[in-house]
């Protein structure tokens, strides 16, 4: 199973490709997709969807997931981010692609151990997990990360959907 991770923003979206294979896990690509800063919002999530529809049309995930919005951010950085998820939502399901959202508590779990670990705490962790060295953007290992949650609940929470 491939699993495309989003890290969303206006400027800046990490993404992460993991492979699960059996119960291990493998990072295929990961990096960032940057819009340049003199565009307007509107023309950056434009271009910054293009570039996932080249990812998309080239690794073909099987899915994609992302982290639900915190809550306490501050209201200017929650409506940027909310258009730059609502970009990439729309064009994830214009193709049809399965999309799946975890909380960053659910994220920081399956990743740590512990849903209140600190970003450094899941860098190390992802590095760890994928065999990566340091140094990756924060919004490269956010994505990561939240493949690597998917991977490791995708099918018990599929199985736990169906029963409902």
């Amino acid at each position: 199973m491939l699993i495309l991770g989003l890290d969303p923003g206006s400027l800046h979206t990490g993404f992460g490709l993991v492979e699960k294979r059996g119960t291990k896990l493998f990072a295929k690509e990961w990096g960032r997709l940057s819009a340049p800063r003199g565009m307007t919002v509107a023309r950056r999530l434009a271009h910054l969807a293009g570039l996932l529809d080249e990812i998309l049309d080239r690794d073909r995930p099987d899915l994609a997931v992302l982290e639900t919005p915190f809550h306490g951010m501050n209201s200017r950085s929650l409506i940027v981010l909310a258009e730059a998820r609502g970009a990439l939502l729309a064009r994830l399901a214009e193709r049809e692609l399965e999309i799946v959202e975890y909380t960053p508590a659910e994220v920081k779990s399956a990743v740590t151990g512990n849903g209140r670990a600190d970003k450094r705490q899941v860098a190390r962790m992802v590095g760890m997990m994928l065999g990566l060295k340091d140094g990756l953007a924060d919004d490269t290992t956010d994505a990561l990360a939240v493949a690597i949650c998917c991977a490791q609940r995708y099918r018990m929470d599929s199985l736990t959907e169906s029963l409902c």
